[in-house]
């Protein structure tokens, strides 16, 4: 049966379903609510967790270190300036190899100040060695907790998992969720056994001095164990579709079949693409889109199977270049695109940002070759157009 309820609470109560036995975190907007309601959870005695209150995301990350080397499962919540300042942890989590999950609510970063959603956090952190799923709406985000676990504890994997969810546009609605049993959890998710741990009897060393003669070859054992990680990603989304009905891959495609245009996209504003095609159906234009579930490790095949015979793809991000000839996830799937030798036409658009509203019209406008009329500015000796730039 599914309950209306907010999702980033639903997000607390998909961490409690999973047993998790260390909760390290600090609040900030908009992911607050998450920590907030697992530290209430922890109190009323409806889980047997140690939940460490810190001073700051950077001390959040380094106990969430601690505690999962000790060969605890470990779970923690953060967004926007709070993933920057624990950014130089990011990197140890995942280089130490551990299975930490975090829910990340994203969301614009200062200056200016703005609390609401767009991607600029998870691009700056996209490159730290996470495994990085992204999450349409809150049933995914209640499922993709759980098997985060699943997938970052995998001995072929043992890397940290990051769910991504847009910060008030998906964090804060309520929506209809189905919440699976404590019982039927506990079948596809067993306890944690770490394959080593720090403990006084045994001791070992992780996170040693990486002399020149051994950083290169650690480093490539991390990169190959996340490309490598894929193949979990997908055994555990296979899984839990046999077992709790709800099927997932590392993409999803929505009416991608003989679209004369398909739209890439992650995270919630899926949705809102989806009505656009919905509406543009109606009036005789074909028009598909093709979400990213798995960001890291990056899904090529996946992506060139629905891309290969395509003649026109509109890329959208919800994070300034930084200077950079296209957005982030342009980037990638033109690289993608240039090296399978694919002919075709390929756009990009920024919008979305600090929680600027983006209708289904402004889907049907980029398909017409419209968008360029209202309020979007091209952006010069660039590749990509800025929508919602007010005159």
């Amino acid at each position: 049966m599914k309950k209306g309820i907010e999702v980033s609470i639903a997000a607390s109560i998909a961490a409690q379903l999973a047993r998790v036995e260390v909760i390290a975190a600090y609040p900030i907007t908009p992911q607050t609510h998450i920590v907030e309601h697992l530290s209430e959870i922890v109190a009323d005695g409806k889980l047997d967790a140690d939940y460490i209150n810190v001073e700051s995301e950077h001390s959040a990350m380094s106990a969430c270190c601690g505690s999962s080397a000790a060969g605890a499962r470990t779970f923690t919540s953060t967004s926007a300036q709070g993933m920057e300042l624990m950014h130089e942890i990011l990197f140890i989590a995942s280089s130490m190899r551990l299975p930490i999950v975090m829910v990340a609510v994203n969301r614009a970063l200062s200056a200016p100040l703005s609390i609401w959603g767009d991607h600029s956090d998870i691009m700056a952190a996209r490159d730290t060695g996470w495994i990085m799923l992204f999450c349409e709406n809150g049933q995914e985000v209640v499922d993709s907790i759980i098997m985060a676990f699943k997938i970052a504890e995998d001995r072929r994997v043992l890397l940290p998992v990051m769910v991504n969810l847009d910060g008030f546009s998906l964090s804060h609605v309520i929506e209809p969720i189905e919440f699976p049993s404590q019982e039927d959890v506990d079948a596809f998710l067993p306890p944690y056994d770490p394959l080593y741990t720090l403990h006084p009897d045994k001791p070992v060393t992780m996170g040693a001095y990486g002399m020149p003669e051994l950083y290169t070859e650690a480093k490539y054992a991390q990169e190959m164990a996340i490309i490598n990680s894929k193949d979990v990603v997908t055994e555990v989304m296979n899984d839990f579709g046999k077992r709790f009905k709800r099927h997932y891959k590392p993409v999803e495609t929505y009416n991608t079949d003989n679209a004369d245009l398909v739209y890439i996209a992650l995270g919630s504003i899926g949705e809102n693409i989806k009505t656009a095609i919905d509406e543009m159906k109606g009036q005789g234009k074909n028009a598909g889109l093709l979400s990213l579930r798995l960001f890291r490790p990056f899904p090529a095949e996946e992506l060139i199977d629905v891309l290969k015979d395509k003649k026109r793809i509109a890329v959208i991000e919800r994070a300034m270049p930084g200077g950079a000839a296209n957005g982030p996830l342009f980037q990638e799937i033109a690289t993608l695109i240039y090296t399978k030798g694919i002919d075709v036409k390929l756009e990009n658009y920024i919008l979305g940002l600090g929680g600027r509203d983006v209708l289904p019209g402004t889907f049907i406008d980029i398909y017409d070759g419209v968008a360029h009329t209202k309020d979007t500015v091209p952006v010069k000796d660039k590749n990509y157009d800025v929508i919602g730039v007010r005159g």
